[in-house]
């Protein structure tokens, strides 16, 4: 796979054609489904890089996400920067998937900064507004500020045991700096409450690829990282997670009543995906199986469904040059196919039962109620502000009296197509819940 991707790399000045790397992400993504076998817990292990089940879920959602990326950006295949696009979107989709690869703490933290860099080209190159360059900034100081004391944690830790090996890497300390310092960095990237500004503003001013990876991809990079480093540090969550468990707790109730206060249709669904993350963050902090795998199946859900919701929403804002609830209403009328992708996407968000964020939800809420039994009631707000704002956000844009200051025209099949492939990649989910 790694192969694979640095060809096309190298190839990209010589076959500089939009549609064929679609096609070779959409056989990249064949290739590796039918050819790992996962029957064991642990396959494909090399010295410093390896693939096992935690991995596997994850690299296959980077490897989807990328290709419904150059699907819904595809304006950009008429721009002169189109080669330069196509780079930054490989060398970012190497880089998250070493990440994912990484059996090694030092590999994995310089490929969980090299991912940040093609995030802020991204960003600052293909971006909406001039406010683009004051996002990067944010999101550039907001991870350099939490990966430089993880940085210097990876060196205290190479004192003790000598060696980068997540097998040699135990710490039995329950000193709560080192558990501070240690999730950190990767509470920014996921993000938890309280350190979340960066997310509304990077998502507001990315363009619909940067949007979908930031959702997608970047949010995992912290749950992931989170979940390798809980097998390590056993007695130190044990011991300090709660004071992070009730910041999370009461953090994803506030964002949840944010987001019904919002007007604009990118922010509202950064901010849901802030809230869904929180509720990964307290399946992952309650040190639970059901929590554990809970929180997985979420975040490999919430990264299909908010991606979906980013591209529907850049479907309307390309035709109405508007994200706001006060100028988008009535969509129905115009697009009537796009709205029951709409209602789909809602529905899926919210975790509606025969979605796979439902089967993450009820878990979570297991493992919840095991680690402290008030937390059902604080688990049945956030799944009801939940309901609450995706239920708002479909109304809004589809009923309503609509604006008749700027014509429409109808969606292409290009459109129909991602919006199809959103959804039924998660109803495929659904059917393969025995791989989890």
């Amino acid at each position: 796979m790694i192969l694979y991707i640095i060809s096309l790399i190298l190839n990209i000045f010589m076959f500089n054609c939009w549609f064929l790397y679609q096609f070779l992400f959409s056989l990249m993504f064949i290739l590796v489904l039918i050819s790992i076998n996962l029957s064991i817990n642990y396959s494909y292990i090399t010295y410093d890089f390896g693939l096992d089940i935690i991995s596997f879920g994850l690299i296959m959602l980077c490897i989807m996400i990328f290709n419904l990326m150059i699907f819904s950006s595809n304006l950009i295949k008429v721009d002169i920067n189109m080669v330069m696009f196509l780079m930054v979107c490989l060398f970012l989709c190497l880089s998250i998937i070493m990440f994912f690869f990484s059996l090694n703490l030092f590999l994995m933290y310089i490929f969980f900064e090299l991912s940040l860099i093609f995030m802020i080209i991204m960003l600052l190159g293909w971006g909406y507004q001039p406010e683009r360059l004051v996002s990067g900034l944010y999101l550039l100081f907001y991870t350099v500020f939490s990966s430089l004391p993880f940085f210097l944690l990876i060196l205290y830790l190479y004192n003790f045991s000598f060696s980068f090996f997540f097998d040699y890497l135990i710490c039995l300390s329950s000193s709560f700096l080192l558990y501070f310092i240690l999730m950190f960095s990767f509470l920014v990237k996921a993000p938890m409450f309280i350190l979340h500004f960066w997310l509304p503003k990077a998502h507001v001013q990315a363009s619909v690829a940067g949007s979908m990876i930031l959702a997608g991809l970047m949010l995992k990079l912290g749950g992931y990282g989170i979940i390798r480093f809980m097998f390590m540090f056993e007695v130190m969550f044990i011991k300090n997670s709660y004071i992070l468990y009730s910041l999370v707790i009461w953090g994803s109730v506030l964002v949840s009543l944010i987001c019904l206060i919002q007007g604009d249709m990118k922010m509202m669904v950064a901010y849901s995906s802030i809230s869904h993350m929180g509720l990964c963050l307290l399946g992952m902090l309650s040190m639970n199986l059901f929590g554990l795998v809970g929180s997985y199946i979420l975040m490999i859900g919430h990264g299909i469904c908010s991606s979906g919701l980013f591209c529907l929403a850049n479907i309307f804002y390309l035709r109405s040059n508007s994200r706001s609830f006060y100028m988008i209403k009535g969509m129905i009328l115009y697009m009537p196919s796009i709205s029951m992708y709409w209602f789909l996407l809602c529905s899926f968000n919210m975790s509606c039962p025969p979605s796979i964020n439902f089967i993450g939800e009820v878990l979570i809420l297991a493992s919840m109620i095991k680690y402290w039994s008030f937390g059902l009631i604080y688990f049945l707000m956030v799944s009801f502000l939940g309901s609450c704002f995706c239920m708002y956000l479909y109304m809004y844009s589809q009923h309503g009296m609509c604006m008749y200051m700027f014509s429409f025209c109808s969606g292409d099949v290009r459109e129909y197509l991602i919006s199809f492939m959103h959804v039924f990649k998660l109803i495929c989910l659904v059917l393969m819940i025995d791989m989890f």
